[in-house]
């Protein structure tokens, strides 16, 4: 499950709590959710449609944050995969935007971002000519968590710069995803190293690896930026 998935189930929970005589709201045609977290995610909608949080929380099989935000956890698994069933990850119409080309360092957060993806696609490359073919994602290092928390406030991101007509919140996101994956490419390794054999570990970085690609390179897309596999 995707954030946009989280949404729906969102706006299905105020619909049915409508229908049941629970609440008496307009039913929004979709709610804004951000990521807190690995498989974590928040919505404003309570507070935004002036109702109890519990009602919405209760029928979505969440909960209710310190500051009136309905929690909607999601297994880290699920999302990953649901970024790789959705090639329009994130999708958003957003301003352009974006960085300079150079200097090519890591000085130049437009050069992270543009790295992080053409080392995406490496993994990609090299991953099916040594045979290492896409896995389930069970990862739980540190940085592949943090990497899962970034990806999944890309559709939020996304949503908020079309929605203020600025690309900066999905600007910033992309740099934080991008210095997340370049963390997991290099502390937890999708190829075997060595003598080492693939196995379901590297079968599922790879998957990782594939959804940051998905995620960056829908971002640059729409800040107007031609992603790249090679720098």
């Amino acid at each position: 499950m995707t954030p946009a998935g989280v949404s729906d189930a969102l706006v299905a929970a105020v619909r049915d709590a409508v229908a049941q005589g629970e609440l008496d709201v307009a039913v929004p045609e979709d709610v804004t959710v951000f990521s807190v977290g690995a498989g974590v995610f928040e919505s404003p909608v309570a507070l935004r449609l002036g109702v109890d949080p519990q009602v919405i929380a209760r029928r979505v099989g969440g909960a209710v944050s310190g500051r009136g935000f309905v929690r909607v956890e999601v297994a880290v698994e699920a999302l990953v995969d649901g970024v790789l069933r959705e090639p329009g990850f994130g999708v958003a119409r957003v301003p352009g935007g974006g960085w300079s080309e150079w200097p090519r360092t890591f000085a130049n957060p437009g050069f992270s971002v543009r790295y992080a993806y053409a080392r995406a696609c490496w993994v990609g490359r090299w991953a099916r000519d040594v045979g290492v073919s896409r896995g389930v994602f069970r990862g739980g290092a540190p940085e592949e968590l943090g990497l899962v928390t970034a990806l999944g406030d890309v559709p939020g991101r996304a949503a908020q710069a079309e929605r203020e007509r600025d690309a900066g919140p999905l600007v910033l996101c992309l740099e934080r995803v991008a210095g997340a994956y370049h963390d997991v490419h290099e502390r937890c390794p999708a190829l075997p190293r060595g003598d080492e054999k693939p196995g379901a570990v590297h079968a599922g970085r790879v998957s990782l690896a594939e959804a940051a690609r998905i995620a960056l390179g829908n971002g640059l897309n729409m800040i107007g930026e031609t992603p790249r596999e090679r720098i």
